[in-house]
């Protein structure tokens, strides 16, 4: 094992970790991984935990966590201990302190974020030490076979679990959830601090804690085999979750209200969890819903998945406000960050009906852009601003780019829109036997990427 100790002063920590052969060490977990995986296929219990010990005190999992840490957006965000895992001493320091028996987890720290009714939603920031612990396309893939056809569910219930984080019932999870008890119990009252007080949590899983996304999807999951046990094919029942958010299709409203929504409340009642009656709502298909950030809609008998509203007024608002508080900014700066912004709510969208949205978008960032440049110059006049931060590019005028910028501001409207494949309901990323299609699947999606930055270049 490497030790902080054994480095050699002269190349540098800095050094040293950055040789580190990151491919190496996610072969050794993923060998581990697909023992499990066979393992639990055997029905081997004993050999499932001497391997689930194996993996989280193994120094390949443990570098593979920290990295994971240092590389997502939470990193420059510290919890209750106000520690960054910034430098690498600190990442060799916390490497070796990793998965010991003394092991207590602390406190979350307590923030608000704002959600789309104007209300807040409690966020818990763990600390870093405590952090290195299927797609919404393929949702949406499942909600256009499943409503696509003449002969579909013409009625959806819109479910929303209320709190779904913050009630999750303890002794469910004690009693259900295959790890060690005893690190569980840790995550699960941990508590948070607010404004310096410590508040315990005798219920739920707080959003941004450690484990929280699997736990809460681990508690919901069995719905879709009590639906099968409890309906014939004959009433169209299909059920799409994605998080804590699903959908259930049937042939009548009376069906949804009176017999698959009871029995959803049952499944939920005994893990402490309950339906919000304010969101849960029973829609018809040509009225439409949202789901996912995508308005799903029948026109005269034709299923088409679209952009939602809201998401549309988020990703206008986003630009809008970088714009208005980056007004002196470098012009390359700018562009390279609404870029990213861009272009990731692109990929997001790009395989709905989404033609028409992105060439109105593209509109609606010019306007933006060019309101931008013109109060940056408020003495010049049209023709000059024009001239200073646009440029003709493959016979498109009017492109925002200022002279000797690497890179124009992208346009969504070429954009390359390709239908997504749901992936296989079986499929086991962990299992060895479906490596080959994972990754024939991989290369289709690098193929229409690099198709998408050719369209842009």
């Amino acid at each position: 094992m490497i030790s902080f100790y054994d480095v050699d002063g002269r190349m540098g920590l800095k050094n040293v970790w950055d040789l580190l052969d990151g491919g190496k060490h996610i072969q050794r977990v993923s060998r581990i991984q697909a023992r499990i995986v066979k393992a639990v296929k055997n029905g081997l219990k004993q050999t499932v935990r001497g391997l689930q010990r194996l993996l989280s005190n193994s120094l390949a999992a443990k570098l593979i966590a920290i990295k994971r840490v240092i590389s997502n957006s939470g990193k420059r965000t510290p919890g209750v201990d106000n520690i960054l895992i910034d430098t690498p001493q600190k990442r060799w320091e916390t490497l070796k302190n990793l998965n010991l028996p003394k092991y207590k987890a602390k406190p979350l720290k307590r923030i608000y974020i704002p959600k789309k009714n104007g209300k807040k939603r409690p966020l818990g920031i763990p600390a870093m030490h405590d952090r290195k612990v299927r797609s919404a396309q393929d949702a949406m893939g499942a909600i256009y076979n499943a409503l696509r056809r003449k002969g579909s569910a013409d009625w959806i219930l819109e479910a929303d679990i209320k709190g779904c984080f913050d009630h999750i019932d303890h002794r469910w999870l004690d009693e259900n959830i295959p790890m060690n008890k005893k690190k569980l119990q840790q995550w699960l009252k941990c508590g948070y601090l607010e404004k310096r007080t410590f508040n315990p949590t005798n219920e739920g899983t707080p959003q941004g804690g450690i484990i929280s996304p699997t736990l809460a999807n681990m508690a919901l999951d069995g719905i879709q085999n009590l639906l099968a046990d409890n309906f014939r094919k004959t009433d169209k029942i299909h059920f799409v979750r994605y998080a804590d958010d699903f959908i259930i299709t049937g042939r009548s409203p009376e069906l949804l209200e009176h017999c698959v929504k009871p029995l959803i409340e049952g499944f939920l009642k005994i893990r402490g969890l309950e339906l919000s009656e304010e969101k849960t709502m029973i829609t018809h298909i040509d009225d439409g819903f949202d789901f996912l950030g995508f308005n799903v809609r029948k026109y005269k008998g034709k299923l088409l998945i679209k952009p939602s509203k809201s998401s549309i007024k988020s990703i206008k608002a986003k630009v809008r406000d970088y714009l208005n508080v980056n007004k002196t900014r470098r012009t390359d700066v700018v562009i390279a960050k609404l870029n990213t912004i861009i272009r990731g709510w692109a990929n997001y969208h790009k395989h709905v009906v989404s033609r028409k949205v992105f060439g109105d978008l593209d509109h609606a960032f010019w306007q933006m852009t060019w309101k931008w440049s013109r109060r940056r110059h408020p003495n010049k006049y049209k023709g000059w601003v024009k001239g200073k931060y646009y440029r003709r590019i493959k016979g498109r005028d009017w492109r925002f780019m200022e002279k000797g910028n690497p890179e124009p501001l992208i346009l969504l409207g070429p954009t390359w829109l390709i239908r997504h494949i749901k992936v296989k309901a079986q499929v086991n990323p962990y299992d060895p036997v479906w490596e080959d299609y994972l990754k024939a699947r991989w290369k289709r999606k690098q193929l229409s990427g690099v198709a998408t930055r050719l369209i842009n270049a």
